[in-house]
């Protein structure tokens, strides 16, 4: 048996792979973290969810540009108490 490293079963690269991991971890792929459900169940309560988020969304809209359209934009004046400085 070798009793040594020979020069053919030295392993390459090992410090350029976690050269790579660790730039991979610094570095996080912009987009979605969000991971869709697969189970069916799951599948449509997030499909639920998602509707009726986008319906109370949409009303709460409705609501401040029919209040927004009565008059003057008065909605958010004097929410701040007297004396206070931003």
């Amino acid at each position: 048996m070798v009793q040594g490293k020979t020069k053919g079963l030295q392993s390459k690269g090992s410090s350029s792979a976690s050269r790579h991991a660790a730039k991979a971890a610094a570095n996080p792929k912009k987009g979605k973290k969000y991971i869709p459900p697969k189970k069916e169940v799951l599948v449509k309560q997030a499909a639920m969810k998602k509707t009726l988020s986008a319906k109370i969304n949409k009303s709460i809209e409705r609501q401040m540009v029919s209040a927004a359209s009565a008059g003057k934009l008065t909605i958010m004046k004097h929410t701040a108490p007297e004396g206070y400085v931003y």
